[in-house]
């Protein structure tokens, strides 16, 4: 089964530290001021690195 990155938008603080590192993945919702996924897919090994940089964990994977 595929597996698609998401953002908890309820602990997201928008510190914008998942964007720096994996922008192919994420970005800043400028409206919402939290972190989206434009690339649910994942993609770069960086989604990772989004994952251990985000002080609220809020990026997880789940099943699609």
């Amino acid at each position: 089964m595929a597996k698609k990155v998401v953002v908890d938008q309820g602990n997201c603080i928008g510190c914008g530290n998942c964007e720096a590192v994996c922008p192919e993945v994420f970005q800043l919702d400028p409206e919402l001021d939290k972190s989206s996924v434009i690339k649910p897919e994942g993609g770069p090994d960086c989604v990772q690195d989004a994952m251990d940089q985000c002080p609220m964990e809020a990026i997880s994977w789940q099943d699609s």
